[in-house]
């Protein structure tokens, strides 16, 4: 099993606190989020957008998976993932992630594109686990 992490730093209330996000990796270290990052234009990051990164990522390197499976090779697979975050009457949720991709596949019928484009939809990690249970571990320290 692969694990990796990212984590969280949040100081004061939601609307004028701020907080930093880190990834294991260091890619991301002490970036900068906030309640400005998310519901407007504000300097930094938000998880909605990490989260599209990691879609279309994923999503990306599955489709370059799925070709390789029909024999073809993609010159570019450009990705764009755009997560929709909704207020509804329960609160905000993310309610949708569209996936829009321009490829350049030399060889590509229409046909093979499309199946691998699905298969790849389905079944990049990413997708499944925006359907996924989430469990959670709270400690109060104070």
């Amino acid at each position: 099993m692969i694990q990796r992490s990212g984590s969280a730093v949040w100081r004061g209330g939601l609307k004028d606190g701020k907080g930093t996000i880190s990834t294991q990796s260091g890619v991301l270290d002490n970036t900068q989020y906030g309640f400005h990052t998310r519901f407007d234009d504000g300097p930094g990051t938000n998880p909605e957008e990490l989260i599209g990164a990691a879609h279309a990522g994923c999503f990306t390197m599955a489709l370059s998976g799925q070709l390789g499976e029909a024999g073809l090779t993609a010159k570019t697979l450009a990705t764009t993932a755009t997560v929709s975050l909704e207020k509804l009457a329960e609160g905000f949720a993310i309610t949708a992630v569209h996936l829009s991709l321009v490829a350049d596949i030399p060889g590509a019928s229409h046909e093979a594109f499309e199946a691998a484009a699905q298969r790849a939809k389905q079944n990049c990690p990413v997708s499944k686990l925006l359907n996924a249970s989430v469990t959670l571990d709270a400690r109060l320290e104070s």
